[in-house]
C-alpha cells in the first residue's frame, strides 16, 4: 500500500499529456512511445471524453487525432479555445500524412500549435513532446515565481500599512493628551502659530482663550484621582461638543485648557462664545466610579485675548500672556466668568 501511495504521489507531481484518438491501437502505440517522456499519460477515445478530462485536469500538451466520429479534432480544439482556462493549452494535431495545406491552416485556426503526421515517427514525436514539456515547466516555474512575488508584494503592503499605522499612532500620541485625546501643549502651539500666520496673511481675526477649572481639586480630593480623570474626560468632551468645527481645544496640563477660536469678527463674539462654554461647563456631571454614580459640579474661569495683527516675531507669546492674565483676572474677580484682555 505504501508503494502504491508513493506511485500515486509521484504521478500527481508529473506534467500531464492527453492523447485523444478513437482507435485503441493508436492509443496503445502512443502510450508506448511516450512511456519515458517524464509525463503522466491520460487517454480519451472521443471529443466529449477529452473535453470532460480537460475540465478536471491541467495538461501540458494535448495530442489530438483529427479524424474522429461525432466530433472531429477541429471541433474539439475550437471548443477548448473558447474556455479561458484551457485556451493556453498547446494542441498538436495527429493526422494522416496526406493532409493538405488547407487542413493544416484550418487546424492552426482552430488552435493547433503543430502537426504530426501518421504513421508517427517516434523520434519526431518524442522531440516535439520534450520541447512542449520544457516550455510547460518553464511556464509553471514562472507562474510560481509570479505567485510568490504577488504574495511578497501583499506582505510588503501589509507591513507598510502596519508601519504607517504605528507611525501615525506614535505621532498622534506625541501631539495629543493621552487622557482626553485632545491636542496637547505642543500641538496647541503649532495650531496657534498657524492661526497667526493665516490671520496675518488674510487680514483675518481670531481669539485665544485660556480655561482654568474652578473646583477641580475639591473633586479630586473628595472622590479620588479616578473621579478627577473621569471629570477631565467629560470636560474635554463637553468643550469639543460646544465648539465649532474649525476651532481648536487643547489640554495644556492639569485642569487647564486652551481654545483657538477661528474667524472671530470682534472681541464681543469671542466673549459670547466663551460665556456659552462657561455655562455648559457649569452643568452637573455624572461620573461612573467603581460602578457607582457620582454627581459633581465645577465652574470655569476663562480669559480671552483677541488677536491683533502684528509683525513682531513674538506675537504668539504676547497673545498667550494676554490670555493668561485675563484668566487670572477672572479667578480673582470671583471665578465662573469670562474676562476679555485689556
Amino acid at each position: 500500500m505504501e508503494h502504491d501511495r508513493s506511485a500515486i504521489d509521484t504521478n500527481a507531481m508529473l506534467p500531464k499529456i492527453l492523447v485523444v484518438d478513437d482507435t485503441v491501437a493508436n492509443l496503445v502505440a502512443m502510450r508506448r512511445l511516450l512511456a519515458h517522456s517524464g509525463a503522466q499519460i491520460l487517454e480519451a477515445r472521443s471529443g466529449n471524453e477529452a473535453l470532460a478530462l480537460c475540465l478536471d485536469h491541467q495538461f501540458a500538451l494535448i495530442l489530438l487525432d483529427v479524424n474522429m466520429p461525432d466530433m472531429d479534432g477541429f471541433e474539439v480544439a475550437a471548443l477548448l479555445g473558447e474556455a479561458e482556462q484551457l485556451r493556453e493549452t498547446p494542441i498538436i494535431f495527429v493526422t494522416a500524412a496526406h493532409a493538405d495545406d488547407l487542413n493544416r491552416l484550418k487546424g492552426y485556426r482552430s488552435g493547433a500549435v503543430d502537426y504530426i503526421a501518421k504513421p508517427i515517427n517516434a523520434m519526431i514525436l518524442q522531440s516535439k513532446v520534450r520541447v512542449f514539456l520544457e516550455l510547460y515547466a518553464v511556464r509553471a516555474e514562472l507562474q510560481q515565481t509570479m505567485a510568490e512575488l504577488a504574495e511578497r508584494n501583499q506582505q510588503l503592503v501589509r507591513e507598510v500599512a502596519e508601519r504607517e499605522l504605528v507611525e501615525a499612532t506614535v505621532r498622534h500620541q506625541a501631539s495629543h493628551d493621552l487622557l482626553t485625546g485632545l491636542p496637547n501643549r505642543m500641538l496647541f502651539r503649532d495650531r496657534l502659530h498657524v492661526a497667526i500666520q493665516r490671520a496675518h496673511r488674510h487680514h483675518g481675526h481670531f481669539a485665544l482663550a485660556f480655561i482654568d477649572i474652578d473646583g477641580f481639586k475639591g473633586v479630586n480630593d473628595e472622590h479620588g484621582h479616578l473621579a478627577g480623570d473621569a471629570l477631565l474626560q467629560e470636560i474635554a468632551a463637553r468643550l469639543a461638543t460646544h465648539l465649532r468645527g474649525n476651532d481648536t481645544v487643547a489640554r495644556l496640563g492639569g485642569d487647564e485648557f486652551a481654545l483657538v477660536l477661528e474667524d472671530i469678527e470682534n472681541p464681543q463674539q469671542a466673549l459670547q462664545l466663551c460665556q456659552k462654554l462657561c455655562a455648559a461647563l457649569g452643568e452637573p456631571y455624572t461620573l461612573r466610579i467603581d460602578d457607582a454614580a457620582v454627581e459633581v459640579r465645577i465652574s470655569a474661569s476663562i480669559g480671552i485675548a483677541p488677536y491683533v495683527p502684528d509683525d513682531r516675531s513674538d506675537a504668539d507669546e504676547r497673545l498667550i500672556q494676554a490670555a493668561d492674565r485675563a484668566m487670572y483676572a477672572a479667578k480673582r474677580s470671583g471665578k465662573n466668568r469670562c474676562v476679555l484682555s485689556g
